[in-house]
């Protein structure tokens, strides 16, 4: 009769020894194709040294250009007759303006309208005659009561 074997059995077979062999060999084969390719390659970063070297180069260009801009006189718009002076200069013509001006004193700081106002006049005319109006005050709502913290026995 013909040797019949259970279909866990047939599953559960383990694979011939060549099977194996094979399968590791092509894991090395694999290894030595990926140390091929990459092994002849440089380990240095070249790549990064040449984006340093753009990256400060930009920087450079940018620096002189601001500098540029700050330092000399050109024209901003020509036909409305605005230009572009050096910072050093500007500073010191903003200097003189400010000099020549005479300093304004600030106006007087409108206080609300209280309860005390004399006799005869409402509140709201006693404010020079030259300040702003008080700002309106607003009443903000009393704030919730806290509970008392609860003690521990």
């Amino acid at each position: 009769m013909a040797d019949t074997q259970s279909a866990p059995s047939i599953a559960y077979t383990r694979a011939p020894f060549s099977t194996w062999l094979g399968i590791v060999c092509l894991f090395v084969l694999f290894g030595l194709i990926v140390l091929a390719v990459i092994g002849p390659s440089p380990r240095t970063s070249d790549y990064e040294e040449t984006r340093a070297k753009k990256r400060m180069e930009k920087l450079k260009t940018l620096h002189e250009e601001s500098q540029k801009e700050l330092t000399t006189y050109a024209w901003v718009d020509k036909n409305k007759g605005v230009a572009r002076i050096p910072i050093d200069r500007a500073m010191e013509v903003t200097v003189a303006d400010l000099a020549q001006k005479k300093p304004a004193p600030a106006g007087p700081i409108a206080t609300p309208a209280s309860a005390e106002a004399p006799a005869g006049k409402p509140a709201a005319q006693t404010a020079p005659a030259g300040a702003s109006p008080a700002p309106a005050t607003q009443q903000s709502p009393p704030a919730p009561a806290s509970p008392a913290p609860a003690t521990t026995p």
